[in-house]
C-alpha cells in the first residue's frame, strides 16, 4: 500500500516523501517509518517492486522465444524492455535513473541488474558461439544494444516520437522495426 502510494507520486511528478506516502495510503504518519527510515529505503522499496514485475516481463517474453536462437532471444529481451517501460513509466524512471535514490544503495537491485546484464551477455555469448555475430567484442555490442533499447524507451518516455513522425499507435511497431535493425547490424550476412 505505502509503496504503491509512493510510486503513484513518483507517476505524478511530485515530491516522493514517507509522510505524503503515508498520508496518500491513509496510514498514519508514524507508522511507516517502522518499516523505511528514510526516503531512499521507501524508494529502494519501489525500485524492488518495480524490478521484480520487470522480471516478470522479461522473463515472459524468454519463455515464448525460441531456446536455441541465442538472437532470437535477445530480440524477445529487447522487446520485453521497451513494452514494460511503455507501460510502467513511473516504474521504468525509478529504476532507470537515479533521481528518486541511489541504486548503489540496495544490494537486490544491485544483485538483479547483474543479473539481467549477465543473461543479455549470455545471449550474445551463444550467438557468438553460434557464428552469428560480426563482432567479436560482446562487450560493446552489449553496450550498443542497451543504448539502444534504453534510449528508444527514454524517447518514448519523454515524448519524442510525435515530433519524428511517429505516432502513439505506431511506437511498439517501430521499437520492433528498430531493434530487427539492430540485430540484422550486429549478425553476419
Amino acid at each position: 500500500m505505502l509503496i504503491d502510494a509512493a510510486l503513484q507520486l513518483a507517476a505524478e511528478g511530485a515530491e516522493v516523501s514517507v509522510r505524503e506516502a503515508a498520508r496518500r495510503a491513509a496510514v498514519s504518519p508514524g507508522a511507516p517509518f517502522r518499516h523505511f527510515p528514510s526516503r531512499d529505503a521507501l524508494m529502494a522499496a519501489v525500485a524492488e517492486e518495480a524490478q521484480r514485475r520487470f522480471r516478470v516481463e522479461i522473463e515472459t517474453a524468454l519463455a515464448d522465444a525460441s531456446p536455441t536462437d541465442a538472437l532470437a532471444r535477445f530480440r524477445a529481451f529487447g522487446l520485453a524492455y521497451v513494452r514494460w517501460a511503455m507501460r510502467n513509466p513511473a516504474h521504468f524512471e525509478i529504476i532507470s535513473t537515479g533521481r528518486y535514490f541511489a541504486h548503489g544503495s540496495s544490494a537486490e537491485l544491485t544483485r538483479d541488474n547483474a543479473e539481467l546484464v549477465a543473461l543479455t551477455e549470455g545471449r550474445l555469448a551463444e550467438a557468438a558461439a553460434q557464428g552469428l555475430l560480426r563482432s567479436t567484442d560482446l562487450r560493446r555490442v552489449l553496450i550498443a544494444g542497451r543504448a539502444l533499447i534504453y534510449g528508444f524507451a527514454r524517447m518514448n518516455l519523454d515524448g519524442h516520437f510525435p515530433r519524428w513522425g511517429v505516432e502513439e499507435a505506431e511506437v511498439e511497431q517501430m521499437a520492433e522495426g528498430v531493434i530487427d535493425l539492430f540485430i540484422s547490424g550486429i549478425s553476419k550476412p
